[in-house]
């Protein structure tokens, strides 16, 4: 079992021993594990800045896209004036109060035809108007691999649903609430691989390091988490896992050594 508290250490070369410790005892009790197969996700990354600090948050953005561009329905995951789930190419962000809208596959190719179309973005209590704009396309691994990465969560991950949230508060034992969340981690993780047609090659493993919080989702409060994790899987920086990931819940970004 993995149990590293992996934000507390400081010093970079005890993480990278620990790192390659961790890996020879998962290769030795996984002989077939961590099958080095993935994918090229293509990812935008588009940034706004104007004169004045940005005062909404994820869900105006995404209102102010989906009413300004409604014909693309990936930018709101509504068709015919019905709502229908997938996992969203196109995620809306507010980190240090900076905009970032993230597009993924198709959803990188419309956001970059729109990268010009606006210079306001009119929020209920902001008309935010857009003096820089910045643009980053890139072709990101994702992916079962053979290494471990650590990753953080630069927003709050929604990681429990009706069933496991009652399962989580019903124990009362830390390990297995650990394993709660590492199991839902592992279903994350495979939701997206089926979205991007990517067939998970071997066993996905993890660890999570986390502290509970409360975050607004919907108008109603959740519970949510904060801290980071640990796996064998690529995941390209500033996307989503969980609920919520089109509003920025579960923003992830891989620590670098």
């Amino acid at each position: 079992m993995l149990q590293i508290l992996f934000y507390k250490y400081q010093n970079v070369y005890m993480i990278r021993v620990i790192i390659s410790k961790l890996e020879k005892i998962l290769l030795k009790n996984y002989p077939y594990f961590m099958t080095p197969e993935n994918i090229k996700l293509k990812t935008l990354e588009m940034t706004f800045e104007g004169p004045e600090e940005f005062r909404g948050n994820a869900n105006q953005i995404r209102g102010f896209f989906a009413s300004k561009f409604n014909e693309y329905d990936q930018l709101h995951n509504h068709n015919t004036d019905r709502f229908y789930y997938r996992y969203p190419l196109v995620q809306y962000k507010v980190l240090d109060r900076m905009l970032l809208i993230v597009g993924i596959n198709e959803g990188a190719e419309i956001l970059k035809g729109l990268f010009d179309k606006f210079d306001t973005v009119t929020l209920p209590h902001q008309n935010f108007e857009i003096t820089e704009r910045s643009l980053r396309l890139k072709k990101q691994d994702f992916g079962l691999t053979k290494s471990l990465y650590f990753y953080e969560f630069l927003t709050p991950w929604l990681a429990l649903n009706k069933e496991n949230k009652e399962k989580f508060f019903e124990t009362r034992n830390p390990e297995e609430q650990k394993e709660i969340l590492r199991k839902t981690l592992v279903g994350n993780l495979l939701s997206m691989s089926k979205a991007f047609g990517y067939t998970v090659p071997d066993t996905i493993k993890c660890d999570v390091n986390v502290e509970v919080k409360r975050s607004k989702y919907k108008n109603l409060d959740f519970t949510s988490f904060t801290g980071g994790f640990m796996t064998n899987f690529l995941i390209p920086d500033f996307i989503g896992i969980g609920k919520g990931v089109a509003k920025g819940f579960g923003t992830v970004r891989k620590i670098r050594m």
